[in-house]
Order: C-alpha cells, then structure tokens, then sequence
C-alpha cells in the first residue's frame, strides 16, 4: 500500500459488524489504500468510541475516518481533536452535534418505519425483527444476503442511543456525506439536515439503509473523494 496515500478506518454502526464492510474494502485496497475495519462493542457510545479512537491512534500518517449509521456518531467522538484525522465520511450516518444524542435527532422528524421493528431483550440490548428486517433495514440487498444479515445482526445497548459527546469532530474536520434516499431506518430528511448542518460535501443515492451494502462502488467512489482532497490539502499546508 501507497505510504503517500491515508489510511481509511471503516465503522460498523449498530445491528452490524466489521465484515459488513466486505463489499467496499477490496475497492479501497485495489486502489492503494490501507485499510481497517474496527469491530466495535455496541456496548455503549463511549465504548465504542473508545475503540475506534484506539485504531485511528494505531494507523501510520494521515487518516480518513469513514462511519455508517451509528458508526456516524462514533467517528463524530473519536476523530475529535485529532489532528492525524484528515477527513470524515458519513454514510448514512448520525453526525451528532455537541451533548445531542441519537434519540434527541430522532425527534426532530417523524419516526423510520425501523423504529416499530426493534425488540429489547432482557439485557437491554435491542434487535431488528428477522420478519421485517430485510423491509426496514436492507430492501435493496438480496434476499439471502439479507437473511443472513438479520440472523447474524449484533444488536447495541439501548443506553447508546441516550448517550451524547462533548465536542464533534465535523467542527474542524473536512466532511462528506451519502444520503441514503429510500432510507427505512434514519429518515433521508433528517440525513440532509445533519449533512447541511455540518457543511459536508453532500450527495444522495437511490438506496436503502446499507448503501455500503447495496451499492459498494458509490460508497467506495465518495471515501476514495474524501481521501484524494485529504493528501491535496495535506499538500497544500506543507
């Protein structure tokens, strides 16, 4: 892999893991870049934060942080005054803003169909229904590959979603945002509103919630964006 070129770190959001990245990755290293997918708890927001601020400190010069879904809040934390962090990618993702948590965003336009499918066991940790997940989580991935999806979903704590960040990255961080506009599970609404919000580099794909999933080559053609301005600015500085 090209040293002249960013890492990417990719994170998973919630009802997902690492390999939910398998599709986007071998695009970015057929490109050069180096690239790592962090496996996150889903134990709670500072947890996961936590982690993923572990694998950004690990990576060798420049970075570009690439979050999904819940994933959008965790990069929001841990990019946070890094200055290593050269850009932040946000598919589908929740860019929150300072002491917002998820559920105060959720709020602020009506409610995903997602919202009526999640199921808490006694843990507190909550699952999509496998009837309706392929509906409201991945109607424009296959079948099978959405069955699978639903049987190996790795469900977050409910406390995460009430949980907030101090300060967000986006605030001195160059961003680029995917709208996902057939999105059952964050209204594609309240995805324009964060991505204007945080000034980002906007557009929009006729997806469902996994556009990662559903549409790798979009979604590894606006992280290879990201990353192409990132070594451009980082040029232009030196």
């Amino acid at each position: 892999m090209s040293k002249d070129k960013p890492s990417i770190v990719l994170v998973h959001g919630a009802w997902a893991d690492a390999t939910s990245w398998q599709h986007v990755i071998p695009l970015l290293q057929q490109a050069g870049y180096t690239v790592t997918a962090v496996q996150n708890p889903l134990t709670s927001l500072p947890d996961d934060v936590a982690t993923t601020k572990r694998v950004i400190d690990a990576q060798e010069g420049p970075v570009v942080a690439v979050g999904h879904s819940y994933g959008g809040a965790v990069i929001t934390g841990a990019a946070d005054g890094n200055p290593q962090v050269k850009a932040l990618v946000y598919i589908a993702g929740w860019a929150l803003g300072p002491g917002e948590s998820v559920g105060q965003l959720i709020d602020k336009f009506p409610p995903p169909p997602l919202a009526t499918a999640i199921v808490a066991d006694t843990a507190g940790f909550l699952y999509i229904d496998r009837e309706r997940f392929h509906e409201v989580f991945a109607k424009d991935v296959s079948p099978v590959e959405a069955q699978v999806l639903a049987v190996t979903q790795k469900p977050p704590a409910s406390l995460a979603f009430g949980q907030s960040l101090d300060s967000a990255a986006w605030k001195t961080i160059p961003s680029w945002y995917l709208v996902s506009q057939e999105d059952q599970a964050i209204n594609p609404d309240l995805q324009r509103f964060m991505a204007e919000r945080i000034g980002a580099k906007t557009t929009e794909i006729k997806a469902s919630h996994v556009a990662y999933i559903s549409h790798p080559r979009e979604v590894a053609n606006l992280i290879l964006e990201a990353a192409t301005s990132a070594v451009t600015a980082e040029v232009a500085v030196k």
